[in-house]
């Protein structure tokens, strides 16, 4: 059987300074179908892994049809 996951929110994403190249917080996650609760998963996650998500993110919703890029 596939277990999937719904990722809710990634919460409290901080770091000590402005040069910091890794950042913690958590990862909040529910299993699809599941009756269970929601999980917060503490993360720690380098700057270079957010700089790809913005940038693969960012591509994603330009081509996607909700998504209203501001003037």
């Amino acid at each position: 059987m596939y277990e999937g996951w719904e990722v809710l929110t990634l919460r409290g994403l901080a770091a000590t300074d402005e040069r910091a190249e890794e950042f913690t917080g958590f990862l909040v996650i529910h299993r699809i179908g599941s009756p269970e609760p929601v999980e917060s998963v503490p993360v720690r996650i380098k700057r270079s892994v957010l700089t790809e998500l913005h940038e693969g993110l960012g591509r994603l919703l330009a081509r996607s049809i909700g998504f209203k890029r501001k003037s």
